[in-house]
């Protein structure tokens, strides 16, 4: 099955970062994933090959930046630069979980920008839009001279929580950058926020130094964008039990999962940890207490609408998101 509008064919095509992903989008939209060579020589040089006509086509290419991060990158980018070689008509990098969002501005002299640099070296490589899911920083979006799709697992974790009816429930956000995430979650679920205060004495290490809100006797739901070494997540549900709640739950988009962070999580106080398929989770990775969600019907779904250039913030609304 084919579609096509004005800008050509649609098609859909995976890097090797996320390929079950690739294929799961490729199902919900009804094509078939497109056909292509991507290989890494012995000396680590990345090649990539189409093995059908892209010409004029609306090329959608699925990779998320995950372990190994600059590999996944350079291989988007030479997908991306032989797709335009081949003259497709739109080139949009789907991209479900963007690394080095964290390094979005400068906290001390001489530091890079990151996340702004990735958004030059794909607008260079001829990216002409793209679609991602929860930025660490959504400021990220104005790095892009190219449109961004900036898509959301929210609606998908809240409903998740909902369809559970746990009693007396409270959302907890895990420090104040993401108060509004939070107040978002406990709006769809219905109830109400409580809120972490951490500071970061150096990377990959948070400290808790203040719970707002009361939690005793409740089940507490703590909400995050990410969930990398775990520490912090582990930390803070030590903090809520301490405190008085009676369980805690975490969710977050992507589960990266560094270190001994499966391990981490496994061992610790917390009830289930629920995350989605942004990032894939190896058998290695995979624990008792963890639960995957698919972001693969959403991102099929805006798609389509951007393929149609149809509106994707509606796709949003309401709680018809599975």
């Amino acid at each position: 099955m084919s579609i096509k509008n004005s800008k050509g064919k649609l098609m859909i095509f995976t890097g090797r970062a996320n390929p079950e992903l690739g294929k799961e989008i490729a199902n919900y939209v009804g094509v078939e994933l497109g056909k292509a060579d991507i290989s890494t020589f012995k000396n680590g040089e990345i090649y990539a090959k189409y093995r059908e006509s892209v010409r004029g086509s609306d090329a959608f290419l699925i990779q998320s930046f995950s372990e190994p991060v600059n590999d996944n990158l350079m291989e988007l980018l030479i997908m991306v630069d032989a797709m335009k070689r081949a003259s497709a008509a739109r080139i949009s990098a789907v991209i479900p979980y963007y690394a080095y969002a964290r390094q979005d501005k400068k906290t001390e002299p001489r530091e890079p920008i990151s996340a702004k640099l990735i958004a030059n070296l794909l607008t260079t490589a001829g990216v002409d839009r793209v679609l991602t899911m929860d930025l660490h920083a959504g400021q990220i979006q104005g790095f892009f001279d190219v449109p961004v799709d900036h898509l959301t697992a929210l609606p998908i974790l809240a409903n998740y929580f909902k369809k559970r009816g746990l009693d007396d429930l409270i959302v907890v956000s895990p420090d104040v950058g993401r108060v509004k995430i939070a107040k978002r979650c406990a709006d769809r679920i219905g109830v109400s926020i409580a809120v972490l205060h951490k500071s970061r004495p150096a990377h990959n290490v948070a400290e808790i130094t203040q719970l707002v809100g009361d939690v005793k006797g409740k089940r507490a739901l703590i909400i995050d964008d990410m969930i990398d070494t775990g520490g912090t997540i582990v930390y803070g549900a030590e903090t809520l039990l301490k405190n008085g709640a009676k369980e805690v739950y975490v969710c977050a988009t992507h589960g990266i999962f560094s270190g001994q962070a499966a391990e981490r999580l496994d061992k610790s106080p917390i009830k289930e940890v629920v995350v989605t398929n942004t990032i894939p989770v190896p058998p290695e990775k995979r624990f008792k207490k963890l639960k995957v969600l698919s972001i693969g019907p959403l991102f099929s779904q805006v798609i389509l609408n951007v393929h149609e250039d149809e509106s994707v913030s509606e796709i949003f609304q309401g709680d018809n998101i599975v």
